[in-house]
């Protein structure tokens, strides 16, 4: 549901940015408004973005390759992560720098004075449209998180970054229209200066917060602790598994979860029955957390002491250690494999 709603809200955002870029520029080219100018560039920096967005979502579909095992979900969160980094240096520091240039040498708009407002108007009515539907389709997955929970911990980054981007876009007209109508209305152009300097560090601030978030993606998340809750349910409701002894979890791709984790069993059991346990227990898993898609179980022998012990493994089952007599030494060094 969050890949066909991310892909519909970015379809949206990009044909609202197309026309409004095409409708910015030809008020820039008639006035001369900074304002107009930086919020041109902004609007094709979020078509570009948006671009991006659907390129990495349709390279995250490739099949798995011996050399990329686990597929190329996390395809995704890279080309997110360009995305903040076109909106820094294409729409943010552009318009900085626009309003240091028109700050140096201030001018009124003398020429078709009513072009910008109306351009800038339209455009609030076009953005709108996108931003409602990026709510929309955010509030089908989202659930009962605040917005900047989801925005936060979405595992998808679509979505978010459409919302934050979509967001910016509004504000910055607005600020576009303070500056272009403070500028009409006082003859300075200094207002205008202010105006694109307001929009540059709105989406300075904006990229900065989608490359924080999407760094944590790159570097791997885990599971959110309600899934996390529904997994050791999963694990230990059956008779099969007595505990978990430790598990681990990371998201390979916004929409695929990998569960690995140590499993206490019964010491009786036979291999066969061994084999059936685990398939029922992966089974439940992925009833219960259908993003869990690559799951691997280990099974071993609970042992107190080892828990006590923080090893991680159960002591009965545990490969010992040889003491020699120059200390003491892993048992596959001293059968003369070399130690892991």
């Amino acid at each position: 549901m969050s890949a066909n709603g991310g892909t519909k809200a970015i379809v949206a955002a990009l044909a609202a940015n197309l026309g409004i870029a095409v409708t910015k520029f030809i008020a820039f080219a008639l006035t001369g408004s900074s304002s107009m100018l930086a919020e041109s560039i902004h609007s094709v920096a979020d078509s570009g973005n948006q671009g991006l967005l659907l390129l990495g979502g349709r390279r995250a579909k490739r099949q798995a390759t011996p050399q990329h095992p686990f597929g190329y979900g996390r395809e995704r969160y890279i080309y997110a992560f360009i995305v903040a980094i076109v909106l820094f240096s294409i729409g943010g520091l552009f318009a900085l720098y626009e309003a240091y240039h028109k700050a140096s040498d201030p001018h009124a708009i003398t020429e078709w004075q009513w072009v910008p407002v109306v351009v800038l108007v339209a455009a609030i009515v076009m953005e709108s449209f996108s931003f409602r539907t990026a709510i929309k389709e955010s509030n089908l997955v989202r659930g009962k998180q605040s917005w900047v929970r989801f925005i936060r911990r979405a595992k998808a980054p679509e979505l978010p970054v459409v919302l934050l981007e979509d967001f910016g876009a509004l504000v910055g007209l607005v600020f576009a229209l303070f500056g272009v109508g403070m500028t009409l209305i006082t003859g300075d152009g200094m207002w205008d200066a202010a105006g694109t300097a307001m929009i540059g560090v709105l989406l300075v601030i904006i990229a900065i917060t989608l490359a924080i978030e999407t760094k944590s993606l790159l570097l791997g998340e885990g599971a959110e602790q309600s899934e996390l809750d529904k997994i050791e349910q999963a694990v230990t409701s059956g008779p099969e598994v007595e505990r978990i002894i430790h598990m681990k979890t990371l998201y390979l791709g916004p929409e695929e979860l990998m569960v690995a984790a140590k499993i206490a069993v019964p010491a009786w059991e036979t291999a066969q029955d061994l084999a059936r346990d685990i398939n029922a227990v992966e089974a439940r898993i992925r009833r219960e957390v259908p993003t869990a898609r690559v799951i691997y179980l280990e099974p071993d022998i609970y042992s107190p002491a080892a828990e006590r012990a923080g090893t991680g493994q159960a002591a009965d089952t545990a490969v010992p250690e040889a003491v020699t007599s120059g200390g003491t030494q892993p048992a596959d060094e001293v059968a003369g494999r070399p130690g892991s």
